[in-house]
């Protein structure tokens, strides 16, 4: 059996020979620590790219099955992006820099995080209707519509493949950072805001649509979000319905009409919230599933939901940074997640800094040995 099938077949309820060894790819910063260490080769380190050469390089070298994170699709953001600039030298060398997105970031020298926000453009109508909604109209050269023609004859990686639906909030907090999208949708102007996420999505479903008119197939379709944090979502869920679930409705069933029955979305932080809106518009995969202090979020959906709630994830990541013990009682979580059905392990994001490249291996390895 393949890894597709495998995948496949848990994802449908169907019966497979062992469980998939799959991984979400790892920090830059870790793989330089295992290259120094002598656990890979430096040039894997320098050439790592989701499910790339070098990411199967490195899925031999581990056991891995393969990278989950094999998904392709249009360039669906702002075309094109603002100039990337450094705009001012802190004297303690901290940098204020402006991103593609147009949000202003503060970058500490030696700091491995993600920046803060500190500044953003899309702040009012004149912004947007000068600045972004030129950069947010579909034109057919997002879509490299040759490469998905030949995409059915020259795919020859054995895993699952997703299409990239986009995203429908995230991205735009990403623009305009979360204190930014704080103002628009309750002080500043709402109907602004809803024009933001509907010229966005409009443009979002154009690229998806004319991907799949080029007959391409794909396993899975999905969404990448990242619109909650440790105790919940950034908004309200009723201002999110309201905004947001007519759109992921209207892409999921364009994937329905194309033969794609797994929609997953990609969200860490607490999710309970925000899932009825997924799920009831046709996102019915959780990955990754994200553990954090709140622990397993799989278990509580998946009865609230029932058996059309599938999950990709829900592996504590952190235990790879401490001992095998603590590995056996995430693999032990695993096996009791796995006998529900509709669900593979995979670590809950990108294995970070301080991760042992043993315990990695000793996971791989026994996570295969999990049976249904």
């Amino acid at each position: 059996m393949t890894n597709r099938e495998r995948a496949l077949n848990l994802l449908h309820y169907k019966p497979v020979d062992r469980m998939p060894a799959v991984h979400f790819g790892y920090w830059h910063e870790l793989l330089i620590e295992w290259a120094e260490q002598g656990k890979i080769p430096l040039e894997l380190a320098q050439n790592y790219g989701d499910s790339n050469a070098a990411d199967r390089e490195l899925d031999r070298l581990i056991g891995w099955d393969f990278n989950w994170q094999h998904i392709t699709g249009a360039h669906m953001g702002l075309k094109p992006g603002f100039e990337h600039k450094v705009l001012e030298t802190l004297p303690d060398g901290t940098q204020r820099v402006q991103s593609g997105s147009g949000i202003i970031e503060r970058i500490r020298p030696g700091v491995i995080s993600i920046p803060s926000e500190d500044d953003y453009l899309l702040k009012d109508r004149d912004a947007f209707e000068t600045l972004y909604r030129p950069k947010m109209q579909f034109d057919p050269s997002r879509v490299p519509v040759d490469y998905f023609k030949t995409f059915n004859e020259t795919r020859d990686y054995d895993s699952s493949i997703g299409l990239s639906l986009g995203s429908v909030l995230g991205d735009i907090r990403s623009m305009v950072s979360v204190i930014g999208m704080s103002y628009l949708i309750y002080d500043e102007d709402e109907d602004l805001f809803a024009d933001i996420v509907d010229t966005y999505a409009e443009m979002q479903y154009e690229c998806v649509k004319a991907i799949l008119e080029t007959g391409a197939k794909f396993d899975f379709a999905h969404f990448w979000e990242d619109i909650c944090f440790n105790s919940g979502p950034l908004l309200s869920p009723a201002i999110f319905e309201e905004l947001c679930a007519k759109h992921y409705k209207k892409r999921t069933d364009l994937c329905h009409q194309y033969g794609i029955d797994i929609v997953s979305l990609d969200c860490d932080g607490v999710t309970e919230q925000l899932l009825p809106v997924w799920f009831e518009n046709g996102v019915n995969t959780m990955f990754p599933i994200e553990v954090g202090t709140w622990g397993d979020q799989f278990e509580p959906a998946r009865k609230k939901f029932g058996p059309g709630m599938l999950g990709v994830g829900g592996m504590d990541k952190t235990v790879l940074r401490q001992d095998r013990a603590a590995v056996d009682r995430e693999l032990e979580k695993m096996r009791r997640l796995a006998a529900l059905g509709g669900f593979i392990p995979c670590p809950d994001h990108r294995l970070m800094p301080g991760t042992k490249f043993e315990l990695v291996q000793y996971y791989a390895e026994e996570v295969k040995k999990i049976t249904l």
